[in-house]
């Protein structure tokens, strides 16, 4: 055999990666030329050519993967009539092991599931339908497989090349967080973009070039089928190009592309779906590059201002040292803390807010005995956004929460404060702790997790993907106190609910509700209960009459509107139920989550040096009052009735709230608020930057 026919096996491969390289540095050139007065010289260009290679490379590795194996594993052998049998026999059986028995739970992932049923159902089908074929129809097949293969990665690169044009001219940088958003939030993203580009036109050009591009190529491509090859070499190469992505995954560093000064420089030697795949793992966005700022020095003169309270003093007259001293002229209370953040409890549910469905009623009952928050709103729309400003009380950042975020451990938290005071403090969830992050985030600040993985499969009364039914969380969580309370030492335990979230399951029998319905007010009831199942059990226990019951929700069941912050989208109810402690009453000052733990460490007049942004809303000034809501990129300010916006790129927004109906009205941004609103978003992201938030 010629070594020429050899190589031309992986001609495919080479096709791949040459058409990767050229369309990455056509598009840096096009970018570069499409940026006025970017201050590039033509070394900086020149570097940011050849480290683009090193990422182009790298990108490839992973694109070629599923051609490698097709050349590799696909060959004549089993397509001969005398094997394929065998090969139909195999994909029928490995459909009948999915569908008739439990190797895979059905709940476990129900779209993934699906999908693999219908992939090795449609292998199946091919098959059967290839084995009553010619032999020579079923070459043919292979070789349309890999045209149609290679047609969909040229249509991608091609496409890809075209949204980064459109990314950097909107952004002037390469994928990030906002990229990822885009993925998020599909269909508001795919509206927008059809609203604002000529769609049609674009994919109609793209997949004319595409159609050019896999004709002109059409031998090569031919060529990886028809070529022989023998087994053993052809594993070798096969072998060899599946290590490239391992070691590039391991190798190739982001911080490669920091190379110069000049930002424009840096971003062109990225690639945009590497860069792409790192926002989505780091989950971060620039506050400095995205959005308006200040001196760094005027921005923490402003937030020590806002921070400044008569039961408080600063610790040093350094200018970026946000920690104080907070004292209470009354004497300490070692109380215990339970706080339960529930799943998606709008406060619109709960009759207190206007809510007439009756699907909260026991906390209905209960507010009447507690302090009751009606002013209070969520920093976000997800959970670990919540989680986040209850554990840290610190401002939602741009991009994902600091709690999927890497290298988020040792940070000033409410469970390093107690901890400091001698208590034991504990994170418990009714799911597995891995997701979101959960585990490693609170196991690395200050928090012993405990997840469904502690409750015995024969206590467990039902579970869903998410977790265990509610009221198994809250029987885990009582056996957990009484231990901490025989220990002697007071026990601070943050207790996340599960329950009421799609797919809205939960056991028969608890409420009037049929389980099999599957609606959120159900699984919203059905929470209601559980709770007060927890709290009529926890009456009975020694440690009940020294304990501080917090009840909030993590973010609204929804937070959708017709404007970007709708602030009826972040309205929920807090409840601090302690009847042995506290006087029951409303409090209507404007709070927002982050003051949840100063404000819970308020109530047992804990004296404690703080790093929080969040203030004790008991002892608030009233012209301290604030709330901080936040989308991934939209950052909001809410004071005096009024909704500060801030948005990428440096866009700034000032609206009239409608806290009824969640509308907005624009109105000219003030600049002391604006200029309050951003000291307060920048200091944070200064202090995370420098490692000043750590405890």
């Amino acid at each position: 055999m010629a070594k020429e026919e050899w190589n031309r096996k992986f001609s495919v491969i080479v096709l791949i990666v040459a058409l990767l390289l050229s369309l990455s540095a056509l598009t840096r050139v096009i970018l570069l030329l499409s940026t006025h007065a970017s201050g590039v010289s033509v070394t900086q260009f020149a570097g940011s050519l050849f480290i683009g290679i090193l990422y182009d490379l790298s990108v490839a590795s992973f694109a070629i993967i599923p051609f490698v194996l097709h050349v590799w594993l696909q060959n004549n052998f089993i397509y001969r009539r005398s094997v394929m049998p065998f090969v139909c026999l195999f994909f029928a059986g490995l459909l009948a092991l999915l569908l008739f028995t439990n190797i895979v739970p059905k709940d476990y992932n129900t779209d993934v599931y699906n999908i693999l049923i219908y992939y090795i159902a449609a292998r199946f089908v091919i098959y059967l339908f290839l084995f009553f074929m010619p032999y020579s129809f079923r070459i043919r097949w292979r070789t349309a497989i890999l045209y149609m293969s290679m047609t969909l990665v040229v249509f991608l690169l091609l496409f890809n090349a075209v949204a980064e044009w459109f990314f950097w001219q909107e952004f002037s940088t390469r994928y990030n967080f906002i990229a990822v958003d885009y993925l998020v939030y599909t269909t508001e993203v795919l509206g927008n973009i059809t609203e604002s580009y000529p769609l049609v036109p674009i994919l109609s050009i793209v997949g004319v070039l595409t159609i050019v591009i896999v004709f002109l190529l059409r031998k090569q491509i031919r060529a990886s089928v028809i070529s022989p090859s023998p087994f053993v070499r052809r594993s070798a190469v096969a072998i060899s190009l599946l290590l490239m992505p391992l070691l590039a995954y391991y190798a190739t560093q982001e911080k490669w592309r920091h190379f110069s000064r000049n930002e424009y420089a840096n971003s062109l030697a990225g690639n945009g779906l590497y860069e792409f795949a790192v926002a989505f793992t780091q989950n971060e966005l620039d506050f400095y590059k995205f959005y308006q700022t200040l001196p760094d020095v005027t921005a923490f003169r402003l937030l020590r201002k806002q921070l400044e309270t008569p039961n408080s003093h600063f610790v040093s007259n350094d200018p970026y040292n946000i920690e104080r001293e907070i004292t209470y002229t009354e004497p300490e209370r070692k109380l215990n803390v339970v706080l339960i953040s529930v799943e998606s409890l709008s406060a619109s549910f709960m009759h207190a807010f206007g809510g007439n469905e009756n699907i909260t009623p026991y906390l209905d009952s209960l507010a009447h005995h507690s302090l009751l928050f009606t002013n209070l709103y969520s920093s976000g729309t997800r959970t670990v956004r919540g989680l986040e400003a209850l554990s840290l009380s610190i401002p939602p950042t741009p991009g994902q929460s600091i709690v999927k975020r890497p290298d988020n451990g040792h940070l000033f938290s409410l469970g390093s404060v107690l901890r400091s005071h001698g208590y034991t403090t504990q994170y418990i969830y009714g799911g597995y702790s891995y997701f979101d992050n959960m585990k490693e985030f609170f196991g690395h600040n200050g928090y012993s997790v405990i997840d469904r993985s502690a409750i015995p499969a024969d206590q467990v009364h039902y579970q869903n993907i998410w977790g265990v039914a509610d009221e198994d969380l809250f029987d885990l969580s009582l056996h957990v106190l009484d231990q901490d309370n025989k220990a002697g030492k007071p026990f601070f335990a943050h207790i996340m609910t599960v329950s009421n979230h799609r797919p809205f399951t939960y056991p028969d029998g608890r409420i009037d509700i049929p389980a099999a319905r599957q609606v959120r007010e159900g699984a919203v009831k059905y929470t209601d209960y559980a709770i007060n199942k927890f709290l009529r059990d926890a009456q009975n226990k020694p440690w009940f009459d020294s304990t501080i019951f917090v009840i909030v929700a993590d973010h609204c069941a929804g937070s959708a509107g017709s404007v970007e912050l709708p602030v009826t989208g972040y309205h929920i109810p807090m409840l601090i139920y302690a009847p042995k402690v506290v006087e029951p009453r409303e409090v209507n000052t404007l709070t927002a989550q982050i003051d949840v733990a100063p404000t819970i460490l308020g109530l047992m007049h804990l004296h404690y040096r703080s790093k929080f942004f969040g203030q004790d809303v008991l002892h608030m000034p009233a012209d301290k009052q604030r709330a901080f809501i936040s989308t991934y990129q939209g950052l909001g300010y809410l004071r005096d009735g009024k909704l500060l916006v801030q948005s990428p790129v440096k866009s700034i927004h000032e609206y009239l709230a409608d806290f009824k109906n969640g509308n907005e009205t624009a109105v000219q941004v003030e600049s002391g608020l604006a200029d309050e609103a951003i000291a307060y978003y920048q200091s944070i992201s200064w202090l995370l930057r420098h490692r000043r938030q750590e405890e």
